[in-house]
Order: structure tokens, then sequence, then C-alpha cells
């Protein structure tokens, strides 16, 4: 992108090509989607409760309480918050469904048409949400510009001149 100014007008998403990386990421499906399960409301606060309790309870036991410390708070819950995530990406991982297995268990063959639609759908989103910010690129990219030469230095390349 130059520094130039030219008004550029937004685009509509290039839905060819969307429908195109759908149907590559359907056709990959295969081999490479794969459903995970995922803990969500109460089982999430439970086991972050159960991991403040024990942060808390360690931290006692080496004299650091909330005398004399009174912002350790803040410590237990974001590290309780990091324990508590990589108990729970642990077991996802551990246990993937592929689409095949998916379809059997709930009996929807569907299930590819709806991914489909929503892989679709989200492309051309997001396409939409890069072209709506197109205006402030220039600004932005102004730091991945080639570094200008310093004053009386020669150019790469370029005539021996003082």
């Amino acid at each position: 992108m130059t520094n130039g100014k030219k008004g550029r007008q937004p685009q509509a998403p290039l839905s060819s090509q969307a429908d195109g990386v759908t149907g590559d990421l359907v056709r990959l499906m295969q081999r490479d989607l794969v459903f995970v399960m995922r803990f969500m409301g109460e089982s999430q606060y439970r086991l972050q409760s159960h991991f403040q309790d024990f942060i808390r309870a360690e931290l006692a036991a080496g004299g650091v309480t909330g005398e004399t410390h009174p912002m350790i708070h803040l410590f237990i819950e974001s590290h309780a918050i990091l324990l508590r995530d990589f108990v729970f990406s642990g077991v996802s991982l551990s246990r993937q469904f592929r689409v095949e297995e998916i379809e059997r268990l709930t009996g929807d063959p569907m299930i590819r048409v709806d991914i489909w639609d929503q892989l679709k759908s989200h492309i051309e989103t997001a396409e939409k949400q890069f072209q709506s910010q197109a205006g402030g690129l220039p600004g932005l990219l102004t730091a991945f510009e080639r570094p200008a030469e310093p004053p009386g230095r020669k150019a790469a390349g370029g005539p021996d001149e003082e």
C-alpha cells in the first residue's frame, strides 16, 4: 500500500473466493475438522474456585497472605484461571471427535451443510470487517514500511556522491 490518500471504496466480499475457500475447507473436513468438548458455566467456576483455594493455601503455607500482600487476590485469581484453562484444555484435547462420529452420534447427516453455511458466512463477515477498516490501514502500515535512508547516507547501489 502506498501513502497516497486516494479514497478507497469498500468492496463486497469476494464471494467466489469465499465459495472456493469454503469448498476447500469442507473437502479437508474429513481430515482436519475435530469437534472438541468444552466445559461451560458452573463447571468452570467450580474448578476455578478449587484452584483459588489451593493457591491461597499454598501461598499461606509459605507465609504469603492477604495481610502481608494486600493485592494477592489478583495473583490468585489470574493463576487459578490459568490452571483451570490448562486442565480443561488438556481434557478437551484428549477427547476429540471427527465429523463422521458426530454425524453418527447425532443422526444428523446435514452437519456438513450447516458447517459449509457457517464457514461461508463467517468468511464473508471477516472480509467485510477488514474492508470496513481499510481506511485506517495506511496509518497502521507505516510501521511496516522500509525505513528512510538517514541524511548523508548514500542509497545502496547508488553513485558515490557527497
